[in-house]
């Protein structure tokens, strides 16, 4: 039996600029997901350097650990902060216009610490600068993008564009280390900028907003969707949206459970590994380097786990995933040395595994209870992923100055995570709703 594409309707000139036509043999939702993996590999570089300036700054200026922590701290809350307001941007400016301004806000920041001699500018620059900026680059980019291109294979492409970040990590990390140990911090926050920027024209001319504008259904749609209005009050709509959200039992259990997820990685051992590695011994090179690996097998397990999502429960997925990084983290003190062991390579892999395969389960329970509006409270879940990570960050320099070891934080961070675990069986099951009956609206947005 011969199948037959579905004829797709006249989009109106004005919500799409374009009558639509056929997707083609490769479907144009897959270039676009492939022009947001390359954005946010560029953009990666701001991502991989806070946790190559701790020592560098405090022997350069003896800021404390704590002083630099915060401002590493401000940087990770604004990326959080940020992002719920970003994805309400992009319906209101379009994807293409907020992203190139963040990539120029990104390098500016950066470019700018470059001259900084003072504290206050650390957290001006790479704090408030740079934070603004990767936030509106965050997970809510990528959500965003996979919700407006996709219909099918969802899990399978929030897993690939959250990779992302663990490749711009691999292409970055060892070359940021290398000049930070070689040239100094400078040359590595100017390599920074500079690649922020290089991305900017790769996105305004190969990044589109909407299937509609190239005259395409989204990917496994059965009909084409004409461009929607811009949606004024972004700041408006994106706070709405939080109160709608806060009035629900899941929003507060995603919230609770990706703080946690942000404190035991961004806050914790994106920030502080290589400064505890370097306490026992290690090389800034070496333990660098072990970061870069395990972004290597993040992206190897963030796939996988969009794969999963597709096909399991992701409360569960959410369970395993947090409960076997809490189990690694506890081993963590016991496997730091001057060098690098079989034990250190096993622990490298295990978590780099689990790093980020969190993202893909949480975002399909945002899409799952809260609809058209998912894009938007994911930001608002990541805003709590950030604010733990914000509170580790700092958290972790205070107890390295306090104690003389980071040992205490990894205990607590394993703790928390085997919390983590147990709010993610929490949160029920929202079965999809019955097709709606002919003349009855289908619902939309937030459900109870």
């Amino acid at each position: 039996m011969t199948e037959t594409r579905p004829s797709h309707p006249a989009a109106p000139p004005a919500a799409s600029g374009r009558p639509p036509r056929p997707a083609g043999r490769i479907h144009r939702a897959w270039s676009v997901a492939a022009v947001t993996f390359v954005t946010i590999i560029g953009a990666a570089g701001f991502a991989s350097l806070p946790g190559l300036l701790i020592d560098p700054l405090h022997r350069e200026f003896d800021w404390s650990r704590g002083t630099i922590g915060f401002a590493v701290s401000v940087n990770l809350a604004l990326y959080g902060l940020t992002a719920p307001f970003a994805a309400a941007l992009m319906d209101r400016f379009g994807i293409r216009r907020v992203v190139a301004a963040a990539l120029t806000v990104i390098a500016a920041g950066a470019g700018l610490t470059v001259v900084m001699t003072e504290p206050w500018q650390l957290i001006l620059y790479w704090g408030v600068l740079v934070g603004l900026g990767s936030g509106s680059m965050a997970l809510a980019f990528a959500a965003t993008v996979t919700n407006r291109w996709f219909v099918k294979r969802r899990g399978l492409v929030t897993g690939i564009l959250t990779a992302a970040g663990a490749s711009g990590q691999l292409v970055f990390l060892p070359l940021l280390s290398w000049l930070v140990e070689d040239h100094g911090w400078r040359p590595a926050a100017i390599t920074v900028a500079l690649a922020a920027l290089a991305v900017v024209p790769f996105v305004w001319l190969l990044l589109r907003d909407h299937p509609a504008d190239v005259g395409v259904p989204a990917y496994g749609a059965a009909e084409f969707t004409p461009r929607p209005s811009p949606v004024p009050g972004a700041a408006r709509r994106a706070v709405a949206v939080l109160l709608r959200a806060a009035r629900t039992g899941p929003f507060w259990l995603l919230a609770g459970t990706f703080a946690i997820c942000g404190a035991s990685t961004n806050g914790l051992v994106k920030t502080h590994f290589v400064p505890a590695a370097h306490d026992h011994g290690m090389a800034i090179t070496a333990a660098a380097s072990l970061l870069a690996v395990i972004g290597v097998f993040d992206v190897i397990g963030t796939i996988a786990s969009g794969w999963f999502t597709d096909r399991f429960d992701a409360r569960r997925l959410l369970a395993v995933y947090y409960a076997l990084r809490g189990i690694s983290l506890l081993f963590l003190p016991m496997l730091l040395a001057p060098t690098v062991n079989p034990p250190m390579i096993f622990f490298i892999v295990f978590y780099g595994l689990d790093w980020v395969a969190t993202v893909p389960p949480t975002i399909a329970l945002c899409r799952e209870h809260y609809g058209e509006d998912s894009a938007i409270v994911f930001g608002w879940v990541l805003a709590s992923h950030q604010v733990g990570a914000a509170v580790v960050a700092f958290a972790g320099g205070w107890a390295r100055d306090v104690f003389g070891s980071y040992d205490v934080v990894w205990y607590a961070s394993g703790a928390l995570c085997a919390v983590a675990a147990l709010l993610a069986l929490v949160i029920r099951h929202t079965p999809r709703p019955p097709s709606p009956k002919p003349g009855v609206p289908a619902p939309a947005g937030i459900r109870d």
